[in-house]
């Protein structure tokens, strides 16, 4: 799973294993490390009791939550993306792979791109 904080605005980027185990397990977690033995997490979840896509950060933790509803339509192959505004935007979309090959980037995980064949 990919992160990407910009702004008032948190991207998450899921690959298709990822989004197989949302499915399953209802959630994935990454971390980044730093030294000195701090570490930030991540986590993407489906909640049940959700009402909305929202995100909450708690003791260095980032918490994406997607209503039930909401990732069974997304898990469908023609919907690439959630979004939610307000004073934070959030947007948690599908991997795609890249048309261009880039040095040090893997897409074996990712969904195929909808604009031509998986170039990388």
């Amino acid at each position: 799973m990919k992160l990407r904080i910009r702004g008032n605005s948190l991207r998450l980027r899921v690959t298709r294993p990822e989004l197989e185990q949302l499915a399953s397990a209802g959630k994935v977690e990454e971390s980044v490390p730093f030294p000195g033995g701090a570490q930030l997490r991540y986590t993407l979840r489906v909640d049940p009791a959700a009402q909305a896509l929202t995100a909450a950060y708690r003791d260095d933790v980032i918490d994406v939550r997607i209503p039930s509803g909401q990732f069974r339509d997304w898990q469908r192959e023609n919907q690439v993306s959630l979004r939610a505004g307000g004073d934070l935007t959030i947007l948690v979309e599908k991997d795609f792979a890249c048309l261009v090959a880039r040095e040090g980037e893997d897409d074996s995980n990712a969904f195929a791109h909808p604009d031509g064949p998986k170039a990388c």
